[in-house]
This record gives structure tokens, sequence and C-alpha cells, in this order.
């Protein structure tokens, strides 16, 4: 297992004269998550996917969990192995922390892909998410992880207890309670400095949820959309949260068409 000189665990597949596209996971789970789109996606881009601060087999964070700690990381790794610019995939937190990094570092982003992740919330949707910091402070990722899965997933995918819920449920419940919570907090409170982001971006977007998903609803997608001009909008029917992982082919699909195209069009522009 690759440890970058930050702490972070890493992995890289495909073949390096490719594009590198970069894969970020959301809260509490980790690069493993990836395993059904790393094998795709590595038959044309070269694919990195990296455990967050304080997930799967990375350190802990360096301070307080932060986007701009996330960002940095992110950049960390990117320097470690040579990397100037990729296409940044993430979902949910990681939908946060590649936006946070594009208006840190728009030169280094070559294209977006932001994945059921929240945007702008009304006071009801704010105090809900709110309401599952405080609990999850109060009983560690137990106290959440069953009624979380029920929101992630079809009725009838968590009912067949299939690898995939299993596997979800045992990578929340290994989180270190305290960093969990403080992570939690910055999926709870980090919208704030993405919305409306001046200066604007303007890395070609493409913007994806699920129909079902209660906290990054197709509004907050089409949302996000608005912000960043010229970027695509898809919203999968009938899955929730989870469900590139679910369904990773409705995922897979408009992802590997919309690098492509981006990335030909970007070698259009810089030449």
């Amino acid at each position: 297992m690759p440890l970058s000189s930050n702490g972070t665990a890493y992995s890289l597949s495909g073949e390096k004269q490719n594009p590198v596209v970069v894969l970020i996971h959301g809260l509490g789970v980790n690069r493993n998550m990836w395993r059904d789109f790393v094998p795709r996606l590595s038959q044309q881009f070269q694919v990195l996917t990296y455990d967050l601060f304080g997930h799967g087999e990375s350190t802990e964070p360096p301070s307080i969990p932060s986007l701009t700690i996330f960002s940095d990381q992110l950049k960390g790794v990117l320097d470690l192995l040579g990397i100037e610019a990729a296409s940044i995939v993430g979902f949910s937190l990681g939908g946060m922390i590649n936006r946070r990094f594009t208006i840190d570092h728009p030169e280094r982003v070559q294209s977006l892909v932001i994945l059921n992740s929240p945007h702008e919330r009304s006071r009801e949707q704010q105090q809900i998410i709110e309401s599952r910091v405080k609990r999850t402070s109060q009983g560690g990722p137990a106290a959440t992880i069953e009624t979380s899965l029920k929101r992630w997933f079809t009725p009838e995918f968590v009912l067949a207890e299939n690898d995939i819920v299993n596997d979800v449920r045992e990578w929340i419940l290994s989180n270190n309670p305290l960093w969990y919570t403080q992570c939690r907090e910055v999926l709870a409170t980090g919208v704030c400095e993405l919305i409306r982001p001046n200066p604007p971006i303007r890395t070609p977007t493409l913007v994806m949820t699920c129909e079902n998903d209660a906290g990054s609803t197709p509004a907050m997608a089409h949302a996000i959309a608005k912000e960043i001009a010229g970027s695509e909008v898809q919203i999968i029917p009938h899955l929730q949260h989870v469900g590139l992982l679910e369904n990773p082919t409705y995922f897979l699909d408009p992802i590997e068409y919309f690098l492509k195209i981006s990335l030909v069009r970007h070698s259009s522009f810089t030449t």
C-alpha cells in the first residue's frame, strides 16, 4: 500500500501515459467504494483513488477537518506523483472537496464530476443534518448507521442484505468516532463556502444525483450546475444516495462519456 508523505493511502491504476482521473470517496467510506469503477476507467485513464484523512488506511487529519484540509491533502498527493492536472470525480463529501480544490487550484483541474453532493439547504434541511451530527457525536457511527443505510439504498437493496450494504456498514462502523463526527460536521457546514463561488468555477463540469436522494437532491444538483457556466446535469431515476454502488453502470456510462469529451475539448483549447 503506497503512503504519501502527508500520510495518505492511495492506489494508482492504468497506463502512465493516459490522462489522470481522481476518484474521491464520501464520508465514512474509503477508496474501496470505487472497486467497480477502477477496472473500467483504467482502460482509458490512469485512475488515482485515495483515502481521505481519518478514513481507510490514511492517517488522522493534521488538524480539525475542513474542506481546505482535504483540498490540501489532494494537492499533496498530486504533487508527490508529479500530476500537474487531472479530471476529478467526487462523491458526496468528495463532491464538496473537488469543488473546493477547483476553487483553490483551477489550473490543475481539467474537468469536474460532482456526484450526489449537497448544496445550499433550506433551514429545515440544515436542521436535519445538524441533528445527525449531534447524534453521531453522542453515539458514534453506530448511532445513525441503520437509518443512514435506508436513506442511501433502495428498500429492496437493503432487504437483500447483499455484500455492498454489508461492506458499507462495516466501513462506517470502523471509523474513529471523533474523526467521523468532525468530518460529518464538514459535510453539514462546508457547503456554505461553495455557494455562488467568487471567482466562479469555469471548469467543464458534470453534476449527477439520484431521483430519490434526500440529502443531495435533484434541486441541489441543478443549483450547483446553475452556478457553473456550461455544466451538465443528469438525474438517475429511482435510486437513492449511494446509487453509484447499487447500479454502477448508470453512473459509469455518462461519466466515461463526459470525461472523454471534456478532455478532447480541453486538448483542442490548449493547443
